[in-house]
C-alpha cells in the first residue's frame, strides 16, 4: 500500500516482556499444563489431506462418505477369479486326459 501524505509510517508496537518474552498482563501462574488435553484428544482425530485431494474432499463429510464406501467395498469377500478357459466354456488342454 502506498502512502500519499507526508506523515511518516507508524512503527509496530513491540511486545514488552520479561526474559521469557511474555507480556506482563499474561498471568499463567495458576494454570495447569495439559488440563484439557485429554478431553480435546478424545473428541478429535485430525487427518491432513495432501493438496491434490482437497478439491475432491472439501469437507469432513465427503471424506467420511468416501472412507465408509471404501471400508464397505474392502470388507466384501473377494470373488474367486475365473480362469480364461472357464470363461469360454472350455477346459484347459492340460487338465483333459
Amino acid at each position: 500500500m502506498r502512502r500519499t501524505d507526508s506523515t511518516p509510517p507508524r512503527k509496530r508496537a513491540r511486545a514488552t516482556g520479561g526474559a521469557d518474552g511474555m507480556r506482563s498482563e499474561y498471568d499463567f501462574s495458576k494454570g495447569v499444563r495439559g488440563a484439557t488435553a485429554r478431553r480435546f484428544a478424545e473428541g478429535t482425530n485430525i487427518i491432513v489431506l495432501d493438496a491434490d485431494l482437497t478439491g475432491h474432499f472439501p469437507d469432513s463429510e465427503s471424506v467420511n462418505r468416501a472412507l465408509r464406501l471404501l471400508v464397505e467395498i474392502a470388507g466384501r469377500p473377494a470373488r474367486k477369479p475365473r480362469r480364461r478357459a472357464e470363461k469360454a466354456g472350455r477346459g484347459s488342454s492340460r487338465t483333459q486326459r
